[in-house]
């Protein structure tokens, strides 16, 4: 649904800015899945559009442990806990916000269309 609506918002089927966006939902999506999720509740996934082209993807879910601002350096022969680490390293600004009931992880970057048109660094969603 995520490139899908990329699509649809000018950043075409397989190219790298579609790519990482699936990328980063992906990540997202299976920490709160795996993570964040108590019994009889569910995540939810929103990507918002600025007018300038900034793309905020955010992940709620009802776990309300907080997140630390930088992830733990995992072991080198660990099979898991790179996530987000990859997450910062492709988006242009992520971090967690607080709501009454659990938490929204959010990763920002700019929206490139397929004209590749589109300004270096994106206004922040804070």
């Amino acid at each position: 649904m995520a490139v899908h609506q990329l699509d649809a918002w000018g950043a075409g089927y397989g190219t790298d800015m579609s790519e990482t966006v699936a990328y980063i939902v992906a990540e997202l999506v299976t920490n709160a899945v795996t993570h964040g999720r108590e019994p009889g509740r569910d995540f939810e996934l929103r990507l918002l559009l600025s007018d300038s082209g900034a793309l905020r993807i955010e992940v709620s879910d009802t776990r309300s442990e907080p997140l630390p601002t930088t992830p733990p350096e995992p072991a080198p022969d660990a099979e898991t806990g790179r996530g987000l680490l990859l997450v910062q390293a492709l988006a242009d600004a992520d971090g967690v916000t607080p709501r009454p009931v659990g938490k929204t992880v959010w990763a920002a970057l700019h929206l490139r269309t397929n004209d590749g048109q589109g300004e270096a660094n994106p206004p922040g969603f804070q």
